[in-house]
């Protein structure tokens, strides 16, 4: 499904943090989005999957008006914030079929959730309480939430934090997977895992898109120095 972003404006108070933003991204494609902190990505990732709503404009999931229809789209959305917000005091299994039973998936929610733990690297580690975890694996199992119910668009708030090197190639990898077929948008700091896995970047500074640029020409090393002169 593609990703439609309609002219978004955003206000905190008196302070306007998106301007006028508009950009689409096609089903099978993925898509770094970069910035400083600060240039407003989480609050447009937020806008994207309904959690915020914006002064003006529109998110469309293919037909689908994520302000107007708003249960329906997020159906449809895999969402990882930047905070990755977990219960504790759950099990790894016992909070993925909760978050299964919330997705309604029904006869297939106990292979689901199977399918999600091999994935995801979690197999070790299932049978602890999320609260035992590292950070790099409560990512995981915060991943695995975000696509158990199998969405056609997968949004990503720094998804790598915290992972070690092994961790992040298979990770990369999972993302990279899952994009074959599905839109996904995944904001980073790491320029190597731009150039690695995305299709196309977008940087946006103090509210505004100021590239839009596909990553098949373009290596790390030139990406960082791009970004650099971009967000300086």
């Amino acid at each position: 499904m593609s990703l439609q972003i309609q002219s978004i404006n955003k206000s905190y108070a008196d302070q306007q943090v998106l301007f006028d933003l508009s950009f689409n991204i096609k089903n099978g494609e993925i898509v770094g989005f970069l910035g400083p902190n600060g240039a407003g990505k989480s609050s447009l990732m937020k806008i994207m999957t309904g959690y915020l709503y914006p002064d003006s404009g529109r998110v469309w999931i293919d037909d689908v008006c994520v302000q107007e229809k708003r249960l329906e789209a997020q159906k449809l959305i895999g969402y990882l914030p930047e905070h990755n917000p977990l219960y504790l005091d759950l099990y790894v299994k016992e909070y993925l079929n909760f978050t299964a039973k919330i997705y309604d998936l029904g006869a297939e929610r106990a292979d689901r959730v199977e399918e999600m733990i091999e994935k995801c690297g979690l197999t070790a580690e299932y049978k602890k309480k999320i609260g035992q975890l590292s950070k790099g694996y409560r990512q995981r199992v915060g991943l695995a939430a975000a696509m158990i119910h199998n969405p056609q668009v997968l949004i990503l708030d720094e998804p790598t934090t915290g992972l070690d090197p092994n961790q992040l190639v298979e990770i990369r990898e999972l993302i990279k997977d899952f994009g074959r077929d599905r839109t996904v948008l995944f904001s980073t700091h790491i320029m190597q895992e731009v150039s690695a896995i995305c299709d196309r970047f977008l940087v946006l500074k103090k509210g505004v898109i100021v590239a839009d640029r596909p990553t098949n020409k373009i290596t790390s090393e030139e990406l960082e120095v791009l970004f650099r002169e971009l967000t300086s």
